[in-house]
């Protein structure tokens, strides 16, 4: 009797280290997209040197893996080594050459390049390939603003807007476009539809702040310097001592 039991619980304890293994997996066992949402958490967290290791791993295990080099590729940028970023996108779109996200990825890293054409030319590629990309209308719009030409960043702006309704910062760049060529009753009206939509969005205050001070309605200039720096906005220094003045 003693030796059956014995041998029962030693069956048993067999059975429990062997199910213990078998649930246990190791970093080594991972699958291709364990190690990718493994790199993307680590990405979010902000720690980088995890998320480079992890899509090291995944493109070890699938050198084809095409957004494993786009995100690897924003990692690089993120650490600002523009050309191994940059290295990275060309590879994803030698894999597959109709990624739009890797031609407008790689247009944000010539723009932090100032490398204007060439991140104006990827914008126009990602544009071709996808026709509705609302974000690579908005950096294309930015390009033409900071080189003067209104009336091409006024239409991509407008194209940005016309294919998202509710995309505050569309909204808000159509304000800044205004503003910059005096057109203050339209800058305040786009201004303001940026905060309807986003009310916790910071910088349309900060500009009406600007220009209401600037039409000396100075109580309205403080509301919305005001909080403009509660949602995060650091408003110069010397603009809060031209308001002085006018707190009651």
């Amino acid at each position: 009797m003693y030796s059956g039991m014995r041998c029962f619980f030693v069956f048993v304890l067999l059975f429990l280290i062997a199910s213990c293994g078998a649930s246990t997996k190791t970093k080594k066992d991972l699958s291709v997209e364990e190690h990718f949402q493994l790199a993307y958490k680590a990405a979010e967290r902000g720690n980088l040197d995890e998320a480079f290791s992890e899509y090291q791993k995944v493109l070890k295990l699938d050198p084809n893996h095409t957004r494993a080099h786009l995100n690897l590729g924003i990692v690089y940028g993120r650490q600002g080594k523009w050309d191994q970023e940059v290295a990275q996108y060309k590879k994803a779109l030698r894999i597959d050459p109709q990624f739009a996200e890797a031609y407008f990825q790689l247009g944000v890293a010539y723009g932090e390049m100032g490398k204007q054409k060439e991140a104006l030319a990827q914008y126009e590629k990602a544009l071709q390939i996808n026709p509705n990309y609302v974000e690579a209308y908005t950096n294309l719009g930015n390009i033409y603003f900071r080189q003067g030409k209104m009336e091409d960043a006024l239409s991509a702006y407008q194209k940005a807007i016309d294919l998202k309704p509710d995309y505050a910062r569309g909204y808000f760049n159509l304000g800044s476009l205004h503003r910059q060529q005096g057109r203050l009753d339209e800058a305040i009206a786009f201004f303001k539809k940026a905060i309807e939509i986003d009310p916790n969005y910071a910088l349309p205050h900060y500009h009406l702040a600007f220009i209401y001070f600037e039409r000396g309605e100075f109580k309205l200039a403080i509301e919305h310097a005001d909080l403009a720096g509660k949602l995060g906005v650091v408003v110069d220094p010397k603009f809060l001592e031209r308001l002085k003045p006018y707190r009651s």
